[in-house]
């Protein structure tokens, strides 16, 4: 190599090198800016994957709690029979034959029972009699005037609100009342 091509090998290194030269303070500003675009996607990242562990979370506990919300509809219906059954028996009496009272006492018992099971399992019943009428949990099946409550009152319920988990099951069929005309 002569001496010509020695020295034009680092004028080309120097001129190659330039463009990192000639604006320092604009490069690092890039890099800088560069830097905090890519914190920026890091953390919407970091959040995007917090609330979809948090959602997925929620969605298997509604999963867990609800998952038996059909069956627990039918359970509700045998529940609302067996009451039905009890309450068609003849009223108690003084003298009524021992075979009824033991029947009805017995019917009682498993109803109890039954209930009691229900309640384990996150299924519960409310009497709505006497309580201020609510859309979200009463179905209004009547309106009866009525001078002795407030209009709006549950006055009858034909069926008892029910529930899983405090999530509506099946609401309870009631009359309200309705101040006289």
């Amino acid at each position: 190599m002569t001496e010509e091509q020695n020295q034009a090998e680092p004028n080309e290194q120097i001129q190659a090198n330039e463009p990192l030269l000639e604006a320092p303070d604009q490069r690092i500003s890039d890099l800088e800016m560069a830097l905090q675009d890519m914190k920026d996607k890091w953390l919407r990242s970091e959040a995007e994957m917090a609330n979809l562990r948090a959602r997925t979370k929620r969605e298997v506990e509604d999963a867990r709690l609800y998952a038996v919300q059909k069956f627990a509809k039918d359970v509700v219906e045998a529940s609302e029979n067996l009451k039905r059954g009890i309450d068609s028996l003849p009223k108690r009496s003084e003298g009524e034959q021992e075979i009824v009272t033991k029947m009805r006492e017995g019917f009682e018992g498993i109803e109890r029972s039954f209930v009691a099971l229900l309640e384990r399992n996150g299924i519960a019943r409310q009497d709505p009699t006497g309580a201020a009428f609510d859309a979200n949990l009463h179905q209004a099946m009547a309106e009866q005037e009525s001078a002795e409550h407030p209009p709006g009152t549950v006055l009858q319920a034909w069926t008892q609100t029910w529930t899983l988990n405090g999530r509506l099951l099946r609401p309870a069929m009631v009359v309200v009342s309705k101040q006289p005309g």
